[in-house]
């Protein structure tokens, strides 16, 4: 009988990651809601929506001109705070005087009511006069006081007014991308609105958070003491390079009601290839299995004794081989019992084949297409 052309490859022997592979979201590292501090007429808006803004970024205007006003009448209200303070002081000056004087008076007029000179109602309103003068004094040390109580408050008005004109003036908290806008031009702007006026995302860094099962947790946990763990997420339906990150966060309690624990890693994302809210196909690898045996994924059949593949002997027969497989990674599975590093597997032609067959070992696919 003629020899079957086959296909074949050789199992070969190297380190193989050890991953889980599971569905996650893409979250932004950080999403700001934008509100306003302050109530008043937006006047300018310095930005499109979905633009990219940095940080300190002008981004609305709100009209000043209130709030100048304020500033305005606060620091006329120190300048006569100041002004009030310095005419207590000058009060205080001449009813010191005059109450020294007072007092002088009044004890001349004791000593000569003593001595029958001057007659005692004399004597009592001069020492009335004394105590009106001695209370004149305290008046305006009050008056003093009120005064500079009064410059402090309005002082603190001025920073308020000051910080209120800064608050005219919303800037970006970050770097990031620019959400749908919530306002326009000419909107009454409410003091911590209950909507954002627009909200800024930071994707760039950004996270993508799943979900893995808690038995394997324990090896998570080892395999992050000896160093970073690395994360592929690649966008479905997308032929490009899955995007590259590093496991970040390990969730502390697992959820009883799945039997999973929650995961995050951060991932540049320089390129944007990920966005807030996707889902994305993520791959976690934990370690290795050192000196696994590979061999061509299409090399493993199905049959009635379990999974098999055929192989070449070497004078050209093959045999049925029943194996023990392990992970698939890409396009190769893991062989833990079966096949010896070496061995030579068939991996197009299998459907021709029956054990102690001869076969032509050639290139490409057998017949011109795969079998």
């Amino acid at each position: 009988m003629p020899a079957v052309p086959v296909t074949v490859a050789t199992a070969a022997q190297r380190d193989i990651p050890i991953q889980v592979q599971v569905i996650g979201n893409v979250e932004s590292y950080a999403s700001i809601p934008i509100k306003a501090q302050i109530a008043g007429e937006l006047v300018r808006i310095n930005f499109v929506e979905g633009q990219d803004v940095t940080k300190g970024e002008l981004l609305f205007e709100i009209d000043r001109r209130p709030f100048e006003q304020a500033l305005r009448q606060a620091e006329a209200n120190i300048n006569r705070d100041v002004a009030q303070e310095k005419q207590a002081e000058a009060n205080l000056a001449r009813d010191q005087a005059q109450a020294q004087n007072a007092r002088a008076q009044a004890a001349r007029y004791g000593k000569l009511a003593s001595e029958g000179i001057v007659s005692k109602e004399q004597n009592e309103q001069m020492r009335t006069t004394s105590s009106s003068a001695e209370e004149a004094v305290r008046a305006d040390q009050a008056a003093i006081e009120s005064a500079r109580a009064a410059e402090v408050a309005d002082r603190a008005a001025v920073e308020t007014a000051k910080l209120n004109l800064d608050y005219c003036e919303i800037r970006s908290p970050i770097n990031g991308r620019t959400g749908s806008l919530q306002v326009k031009v000419g909107t009454l702007i409410k003091a911590q609105a209950d909507t954002a006026m627009v909200t800024i995302n930071q994707v760039s860094p950004t996270f993508v958070t799943f979900s893995v099962p808690e038995d394997q947790l324990a090896q998570i946990r080892r395999s992050m003491a000896q160093g970073p763990l690395e994360v592929e997420a690649r966008v479905p339906n997308d032929a490009s390079a899955p995007a590259r990150g590093q496991l970040s966060f390990i969730d502390n309690t697992v959820d009883s009601t799945t039997g999973e624990i929650k995961l995050k890693a951060m991932f540049p994302n320089q390129e944007r290839k990920l966005w807030p809210g996707q889902f994305v196909n993520v791959v976690l690898t934990v370690g290795k299995d050192a000196n696994a045996t590979v061999v061509p994924s299409e090399a493993i059949q199905t049959g009635q004794q379990g999974q098999y593949a055929f192989v070449v002997k070497q004078d050209h027969t093959v045999e049925n081989r029943v194996v023990s497989i392990g992970r698939t990674i890409g396009r190769e599975t893991v062989i833990t019992k079966g096949i010896a590093p070496g061995e030579t597997v068939v991996t197009d032609g299998q459907l021709r084949l029956i054990p102690g067959f001869k076969v032509e070992i050639v290139t490409g696919t057998v017949g011109g297409a795969s079998q």
